[in-house]
């Protein structure tokens, strides 16, 4: 075993939708080898599922990748800590077997099922009796989702729909629970993995509990939810198996880690009301605080999270650099009759160079960015994306840069509400996640926010050092008072005075085309028998 702290390294396990990524990280925060597998997603209309096979050979695979190249290097890992996408269901049997493919975040079918049991007979608030939204809200700091798209909807849908998985089910887990099942043999959930099944009573941060009343609401048998542990709890060892295939020591620890959110924000910064920005395929502004509390109108909530005894805020925008990849995959290089052979993999690259030397506004142009609907400041899955304005003044350059402001427009809107909840202002956000790379947007982010973007060294690898740094206090080496000191920062982008009243003007101009064109976007994409899948 290594005598050094600094010399001890985590293996860190981040899985998304699109696939494993894993980090070999030091305790004090430095990615030292990464490496990525893609994972396929599976859909068909409503329906979106992952098979959790792929998963772990995708683990295997990239996780052999870094452990096999240096054996010095694989002898220092003294712990294994996981973040993963959330609000994804696996049912599994007696013998921990996945029965199926897992229910992915993106999956709809719940909708009918949460529909039946939180609607009451007469009186309605938003398809929610009011007492049933009451308990909900009041014990977890949030309720099931309208769209079936939860771990909540995900378990109804089963339940009702599909009873023959429901009764081979032992217990349903989440993308988080079942990894370090196979990693340790442990059938445990996180307080946050947990939390939208929406069943626990999370009004002590310290105590995350089931209620038995809400879990008789989602009319689940309480014997199918697996026990709750604390995101820092150690939960075992490698299964000797698994030590051997990875070629790490039988004593390795596995700590039970958290969902991608709450690893961001750990790796982020972890201090109370100090804020981070997400910027990644969605997008989020989360800030831990000492208080549970929602803004029901807004879709703002501090809920459990993977610091002791903190809830982390959080305000959600369905699509971020999702409006990037949309360009580039659908717009600039499509595989059609136009499209060239050559690749262009620094395209982003490329785009922020562009976008840099148009002017600040963009000669006028608005973008909004709601390709996925939107969730907040409005939870509204009708609206849909636009360019406004558009003339023959302009080129793709302004088109450009007005699809990095029409985000930096979004997130302005949604920190609104998210400061009033926080009761404070936030200061310099913390950006992280793959757009956050970009010292263009970030600037782009400062002067239209109003706040200064702080980028740390690696913002793409927060998700990895947070599970780090989750296990670093799990394992007794560190606190989380400890994190702010280990903090490493690239650069400062301040907002730029001179542009204040163009984006406070831009700003207004930007809600007011949401006011005027939701009633349009309602009427267009209104549900109909040809758009229902089977």
């Amino acid at each position: 075993m290594p005598t050094s702290p600094d010399e001890r390294l985590v293996l860190a396990i981040d899985l998304g939708t699109s696939g494993c990524k894993c980090a070999l990280v030091a305790l004090d925060g430095t990615v030292q080898a990464w490496a990525f597998r893609p994972v396929p997603l599976h859909v068909q209309g409503v329906q979106a599922e992952q098979d959790p096979a792929d998963w772990w050979q995708a683990l295997l695979g990239a996780a052999g990748e870094l452990l096999n190249v240096d054996a010095a290097r694989r002898q220092r890992v003294v712990a294994v800590c996981c973040s993963t996408q959330t609000e994804v269901t696996v049912c599994v049997d007696r013998n921990g077997s996945p029965i199926g493919r897992a229910i992915s975040w993106l999956d709809a079918r719940g909708a009918a099922a949460i529909a039946r049991r939180a609607r009451g007979r007469f009186l309605n608030v938003e398809g929610y009796a009011p007492l049933k939204l009451w308990q909900w809200l009041r014990l977890t700091g949030g309720a099931p989702s309208s769209t079936g798209r939860d771990s909540a909807g995900h378990m109804a849908y089963l339940r009702d729909e599909r009873p023959e998985v429901y009764e081979r089910t032992h217990k349903f887990l989440n993308a988080l629970d079942y990894l370090n099942l196979r990693l340790c043999g442990r059938l445990c959930a996180t307080q946050d993995s947990i939390l939208t099944a929406w069943v626990t009573d999370n009004r002590d941060a310290s105590k995350v509990r089931y209620d038995p009343r809400l879990v008789r609401l989602l009319g689940i048998d309480a014997d199918k939810l697996p026990e709750i542990v604390r995101s820092t709890d150690v939960i075992g060892t490698l299964l000797p198996e698994v030590a051997d295939t990875l070629g790490l020591a039988p004593g390795t620890l596995v700590v039970a880690g958290a969902v991608d959110n709450s690893a961001v924000a750990v790796g982020a910064s972890v201090g109370d009301y100090e804020t981070h920005l997400y910027l990644g395929t969605s997008s989020w502004l989360g800030a831990h605080v000492p208080f549970m509390k929602t803004d029901v109108f807004r879709k703002i909530a501090a809920v459990p999270c993977a610091v002791t005894g903190r809830y982390l805020a959080m305000a959600l925008q369905s699509t971020a650099g999702a409006n990037l990849s949309f360009l580039r995959d659908r717009i600039l290089y499509h595989p059609d009759e136009l499209a060239g052979d050559e690749e262009h993999p620094e395209v982003y690259d490329v785009l922020n160079r562009i976008a840099a030397r148009v002017p600040p506004g963009a000669r006028g142009l608005i973008y909004t960015p709601w390709l996925f609907g939107e969730r907040t400041p409005v939870d509204d899955p009708r609206l849909r994306a636009g360019l406004i304005n558009l003339s023959l003044e302009h080129s793709r350059e302004d088109i450009f840069r007005a699809f990095l402001e029409g985000v930096a427009l979004n997130t302005r809107w949604m920190l609104e509400p998210f400061v009033k909840l926080l009761g404070r202002e936030p200061g310099a956000l913390t950006a992280v996640g793959g757009g956050a790379q970009s010292e263009v947007w970030c600037q782009i982010m400062a002067d239209v926010t109003g706040q200064a973007i702080r980028q740390p060294i690696a913002p793409i690898q927060a998700n990895a050092i947070g599970a780090a740094f989750i296990a670093g206090v799990g394992m007794g080496a560190m606190t989380f008072s400890d994190l702010a000191a280990l903090r490493r920062t690239r650069r400062v982008c301040e907002p730029t005075s001179d542009l204040r009243q163009l984006y406070a003007d831009k700003f207004e101009a930007f809600k007011e085309v949401r006011t005027r064109l939701a009633p349009l976007y309602h009427r267009l994409n209104a549900p109909s028998p040809a758009r229902q899948s089977p």
